[in-house]
């Protein structure tokens, strides 16, 4: 199967769509990635890389192609916008030029915000005659509400008309939780909407080797990896350590950089707090190593509906390490910690109630935390495993392949014999 990859984020960049296409290559599919210029997240292009640059890539036996792209800069919504808005038209208008005289089977579309990126796939999708599958990553226009990007309840709703325009263009949706398909399918019309999850990662599934870059001190360390913006809720984990600072052995461990990076550093030193440490950003391959210290691993999220509905990618990734997690989180990434009985769940926001699920596994038995880690990996083996989950996701495409092959095979049969319609 030829598959066109379109994600405004790829390699070297680190998002989970660059595993993805390592493991639909591994399973027999012949993949053509378009992106644009490397600059997530520090906001400034990749070295080897120019932001207007337009051109072809060879990168593991695969070919990437990149359109010039205005970099986002930091903690500028004008920037931003321009960077979304530049992968827009320069996939729509030189994304064709780069793949002129390709066949592509099925165009594949990684929907993160913003979900707009989806245009380039629909100008593809006519001019190379291929079915379009999105996997949706978040909720708009809600996502844009929920950070506080754009609060105009008419923009909002211009791009609701947007999104809806743009889903129905799609021959497949696919959500990465089970709370977007009612949300989705009510914007997508006729467009069918399937659940198909992130994989954990594929750093998860190889040997560690060589030494940790991060060796962290003697203690009860609360991990928390991954991005740190507005909706990770970073507030209620500064009160929570607040609250704990008294607790001798507990520490918390953010791992990790974004937006409120600077804030939850002045707020450490405002509180004179001891048992925060910030130690930065590490790569993916790094985090094995440096999750395998935690004590127990931390994802919270802001209070909202959008947010209740959204599984976190770093549910899989600790999910894959085999400790107890804590998600001080509602919802759907709440329900498969608890389901899976891989450590406790509390509401999201709720500062006392973390550090109450933090003081109770501090509190724990060493045979109960392993049994949390061991149920931890047991749930990421049966749901999320990469292989696993590019197996199923090749069966739906080949089925919509299919499908496409018998337009008619839906129609109930005609009978046989005169009909009223020949009677005429």
């Amino acid at each position: 199967m030829r598959i066109l990859v379109v994600s405004q984020y790829y390699w070297p960049e680190s998002f989970r769509i660059n595993e993805v296409v390592d493991v639909l290559r591994k399973q027999g599919c012949e993949v053509t990635v378009l992106t644009g210029q490397p600059n997530y997240p520090g906001g400034t292009v990749y070295e080897g890389y120019r932001a207007a640059a337009m051109g072809t890539q060879a990168h593991a036996g695969y070919v990437i192609h990149r359109v010039p792209i205005a970099p986002r800069g930091q903690r500028s919504a004008l920037r931003l916008a321009a960077n979304y808005l530049s992968f827009l038209v320069s996939g729509s208008l030189l994304g064709p030029w780069l793949l002129r005289g390709q066949r592509f089977d099925l165009i594949f579309v990684f929907g993160m915000s913003p979900i707009l990126q989806i245009l380039p796939g629909v100008v593809l999708k006519w001019l190379k005659r291929a079915p379009l599958v999105t996997w949706v990553q978040d909720l708009w226009p809600q996502s844009l509400e929920v950070t506080g990007f754009v609060t105009n309840r008419r923009v909002l709703d211009a791009v609701a008309v947007a999104v809806r325009w743009l889903y129905r263009r799609n021959d497949l949706l696919l959500v990465q939780s089970r709370g977007f398909i009612e949300e989705v399918q009510r914007m997508a019309g006729r467009t069918p909407v399937e659940y198909h999850p992130n994989p954990g990662e594929l750093a998860f599934e190889a040997p560690q080797s060589g030494p940790s870059p991060l060796t962290l001190d003697p203690g009860f360390n609360v991990v928390f990896a991954g991005n740190m913006g507005t909706v990770q809720a970073l507030e209620t984990v500064v009160e929570a350590a607040r609250l704990l600072q008294h607790e001798p052995g507990i520490r918390f461990v953010l791992v990790g950089s974004g937006s409120r990076s600077e804030w939850v550093q002045a707020e450490i030193g405002r509180l004179g707090l001891r048992n925060i440490q910030l130690p930065g950003r590490f790569k993916p391959e790094a985090m094995p190593g440096i999750l395998a210290q935690a004590s127990v691993l931390l994802v919270s999220l802001a209070r909202s509906p959008i947010m209740s509905q959204t599984i976190p990618s770093k549910v899989q990734a600790y999910l894959a390490a085999g400790k107890p997690i804590i998600a001080s989180l509602d919802g759907e990434g709440a329900r498969v910690v608890t389901e899976a009985q891989a450590g406790l769940a509390c509401p999201a926001e709720d500062a006392p109630a973390l550090a109450a699920a933090v003081s109770a596994l501090h509190a724990a038995g060493e045979a109960q935390l392993q049994q949390m880690g061991l149920n931890s990996r047991a749930c990421y083996e049966a749901q999320f495993q990469p292989d696993q989950l590019a197996a199923q996701l090749i069966t739906r495409l080949e089925k919509l392949l299919d499908d496409r092959k018998r337009p008619h095979s839906r129609e109930p049969a005609r009978p046989r014999g005169r009909t009223s319609d020949d009677a005429r």
